[in-house]
């Protein structure tokens, strides 16, 4: 594939054309105040309910307006949050939980461990931490006001862990959370650092979150998801603008300050504008992969999962993904690149330009007769546009009949839910991505579940792999852990629960104005806390 655009961006940057776009006319605020915040977040907030998707961008709604219990810190530590006190009984089976002082949501009540129970139950219906908790849980349940005690049949020392990883334990009032997972929550109203503004937001357009003047942030220094949430500016706006080079433009001309996801095309226009720089957000970087439909002709045959296997090329989508070579690396491992569990457990399909001959054969002993295969392709995220746009290349090399369909992310994380054939709006194929760090954790990160119809989006089903994670949180040492992880591999690339493409740390954009950004460890969303405009 050949992004046309690039060389034009380069030579107009440097040369100040970028100027000449219109000046995008912002409501309600200017960009001369200083402490307001204008960023581009890399596709349209359609889910705000951090329970209902895994969307980095509903996670980053999530962090601004609601707070949790525990938060990972940048050596990956989980640290107190809402939590002040908190233990364990002699026998491992109690933990006793007490809320800090001064904790209120938004519209002025107090935040109460009936709120942390209700909120806990609902996340436990659909995470797959939450739910290995809930299997052991004999009780959750409010002690007083403020205290609440998660009472276990049997000892769980990953509880805390558990508490952190897989999907944002937003803390919501009763009222909220009192509800099915499967039913988003849509009230907007949390405790954390800002407040929604539903009056100022503008569905497909743009969002707005004003500082929380009630909000009480921890005394400790920030730290990755943890510390003290000390918000800096009073009001960010963020603008859904699906053209990248529109994005661009608003940037370099100053009516934009930050680009979660600038496309690599425009790297060096950035760093050589003095008044722009690249700045790396998320430290454990993300793995890219091909997600396919289990349920739907042709990859419900393990033949066609495998194909797809040996179809890929890393060096070359990584060319794709994230063509300067400082932020890009490939992985074979469903564990990831350098967690404590990756290894190299049955990857000899992996080979330095792939094996499309062999893709073709496994494609025809599955059965595949040319059927049309649908790749959702969200046209406002640039890695996976292109990405997706290169993989339906590749499959039309090799006899697939692929087809393409555009739309916006947002659209495509609704559409991605859809189990059904592709006539009734269902789809076969979509490319995403999950932290690197994550992949170290088979029992919180969603894409590493292989339990049917409970599992993330293409619903993989193998039971010797669920057998062996199942065994997980009782293993007691490193060195068990990593064998297990061995086997759980070597089942995982007969199956073929994902693809993987490579992994990318791909750098924000941002103004020079614009600093003390938090940098998370974690490759979990986008913190706007401690950020603060020049």
């Amino acid at each position: 594939m050949t992004i046309s655009r690039r060389d034009l961006i380069k030579a107009g940057a440097a040369a100040g054309t970028a100027l000449s776009i219109p000046s995008i006319l912002w409501a309600q605020t200017s960009l001369a105040d200083a402490r307001t915040v204008h960023m581009e977040m890399g596709g349209d907030l359609r889910i705000f309910d951090p329970i209902y998707s895994t969307a980095n961008i509903t996670y980053s709604h999530g962090l601004a307006i609601y707070d949790t219990l525990f938060g990972l810190d940048s050596k990956l530590v989980p640290q107190p949050q809402m939590v002040g006190k908190w233990g364990v009984s002699e026998d491992k089976k109690t933990y006793t939980f007490e809320l800090r002082d001064a904790l209120r949501f938004h519209e002025g009540s107090p935040v109460t461990a009936a709120d942390c129970v209700a909120s806990l139950r609902r996340w436990g219906q659909v995470d797959s931490g939450g739910q290995l908790i809930m299997s052991r849980a004999k009780d959750i349940s409010k002690k007083d006001e403020k205290t609440f005690t998660i009472a276990l049949k049997e000892p769980l020392g990953t509880l805390v862990d558990g508490l952190v990883n897989g999907l944002f334990l937003a803390i919501m009032r009763e009222k909220d959370a009192d509800r099915p997972a499967t039913e988003q929550v849509t009230s907007n109203i949390g405790s954390g650092p800002f407040k929604f503004n539903d009056a100022l937001s503008k569905p497909g357009a743009s969002y707005t979150y004003d500082r929380n003047e009630q909000y009480v942030p921890r005394n400790e220094a920030p730290d990755g998801l943890a510390g003290g949430k000390i918000v800096k500016v009073d009001r960010v706006i963020w603008e859904n603008m699906p053209d990248q080079q529109t994005a661009f433009a608003a940037l370099h001309a100053g009516e934009m300050d930050f680009l979660a996801s600038p496309p690599p095309d425009f790297y060096s226009a950035i760093e050589s504008d003095p008044n722009l720089a690249l700045q790396v957000i998320n430290k454990s970087g993300d793995v890219f992969f091909v997600r396919m439909n289990f349920l739907q002709k042709p990859f419900d045959n393990v033949k066609a999962r495998q194909a797809m296997l040996h179809l890929i090329d890393q060096e070359a989508f990584l060319r794709v993904l994230s063509p300067d070579l400082r932020f890009g690396h490939t992985v074979t491992s469903v564990f990831g690149n350098g967690t404590p569990y990756s290894n190299d457990e049955n990857t000899d399909w992996f080979k330095k330009g792939g094996n499309p001959e062999m893709a073709k054969q496994l494609f025809k002993e599955a059965g595949y007769s040319g059927e049309k295969i649908i790749i959702l392709q969200p046209t406002d995220w640039s890695s996976a546009n292109n990405a997706s746009q290169f993989l339906a290349g590749e499959l039309r090399k090799v006899g697939v009949n692929a087809e393409l369909a555009p739309m916006t992310f947002g659209e495509l994380v609704t559409r991605r839910s859809n189990k059904g054939p592709i006539e009734n709006g269902g789809w076969n194929i979509f490319i995403s991505n999950f932290p690197n760090y994550s992949l170290g954790d088979p029992i919180s990160t969603a894409i590493l579940l292989a339990n049917g119809d409970k599992a993330w989006f293409g619903w993989p089903k193998n039971d010797e792999y669920e057998a062996l994670r199942a065994k997980w949180p009782n293993v007691d040492t490193l060195e068990e852990r990593k064998a297990l992880a061995r086997k759980m591999q070597g089942v995982w690339w007969d199956f073929v629960g994902s693809v993987l493409l490579g992994q990318t740390n791909g750098p924000s954009a941002r103004r020079q104005t614009l600093t003390g950004l938090v940098e998370v460890s974690s490759g979990y969303g986008m913190p706007m806390w401690n950020m603060q405009k020049a």
